[in-house]
């Protein structure tokens, strides 16, 4: 069964998810808050999207599946946010950009539990968002954030840890 809502979840009418041509399960826990124009769309990869309990997704958040999302629980998103646990392939310079498919995964996206997003921070294939986080609004997450630090930025650094 490709899409897994429990029952206490909220979806609003105006979010948009897409089914999967490949099989992608996209799993969305108890208590769970999914905002209108909240767009989820199966694209690059086959990774599942696993969306944990009290986790709310504000408006405008898009998530791509690619390789794969995993989202905690007691997880904050602010609007606007994007998940892009994807990479497009762009080397030969002899094919056309939309002929070369996408490159292997970097791990998919993991957010841990207790996280709070901004609005409008991006993240990319291999990101790893540990337990405790802060991430302010208009960060672009890569890489692996250790848990409890406040980050910010493009490039993030660590502005801050939570006691």
């Amino acid at each position: 069964m490709p899409l897994q809502i429990d029952p206490t979840a909220r979806i609003s009418k105006l979010a948009d998810i897409e089914d999967s041509v490949r099989g992608t399960v996209i799993r969305i826990g108890a208590r769970t808050v999914v905002d209108s124009f909240v767009k989820i769309k199966p694209a690059g990869g086959s990774g599942d999207v696993d969306i944990g309990e009290n986790v709310t997704l504000n408006s405008g958040c898009v998530i791509y599946t690619g390789h794969g999302l995993t989202i905690g629980n007691n997880v904050a998103i602010a609007a606007n946010c994007t998940f892009a646990p994807v990479n497009h392939a762009f080397e030969d310079r002899d094919k056309l950009i939309v002929d070369q498919g996408f490159q292997p995964s970097r791990g998919g996206i993991t957010i841990g539990d207790d996280v709070w997003i901004g609005a409008n921070c991006v993240f990319l294939d291999g990101a790893v968002v540990n337990t405790g986080c802060v991430i302010a609004a208009g960060t672009v997450v890569k890489g692996i954030v250790p848990a409890y630090l406040v980050i910010a930025g493009n490039p993030w650094r660590q502005v801050g840890e939570r006691s």
